[in-house]
């Protein structure tokens, strides 16, 4: 059974820097893909970031593009979220998901995930 688990949340000031870690049961060139997305009070869960295939092609949402960067260590079987420039409204609990595919429509869309970390919050003070 695979299993993701995410790790490195925490409560940090704006401006400041943080880095999710998220480790795999499975091997991640299993996955198609391996996304973050993150979830704030009382909102949608929303895409974050992901790394596609085998080159390892990455998309960002606009909200978090420079700032964010997704990475992932294949030998390890970890995915990264390198967090700069950090803001309030970045707070959120942020999951960790992967996809294995076929992709049926949009690689940002978190239908498209089947598998899922318990999340790790992220809380920036302003």
């Amino acid at each position: 059974q695979v299993q993701l688990v995410e790790s490195g949340g925490g409560l940090v000031q704006a401006g400041d820097s943080l880095r999710l870690s998220c480790v795999t049961s499975g091997r991640t060139f299993s996955f198609y893909a391996m996304g973050w997305f993150r979830q704030a009070p009382g909102k949608e869960r929303e895409f974050v970031a992901t790394v596609v295939g085998s080159d390892a092609t990455t998309y960002y949402a606009d909200s978090v593009k420079g700032r964010f960067t997704i990475s992932r260590d294949v030998a390890k079987d970890t995915v990264y979220l390198q967090m700069n420039s950090l803001k309030a409204e970045d707070t959120a609990v942020y999951y960790c998901a992967g996809l294995k595919g076929p992709l049926m429509g949009w690689v940002s869309s978190r239908y498209e995930y089947k598998y899922w970390g318990q999340g790790t919050q992220v809380t920036v003070s302003s």
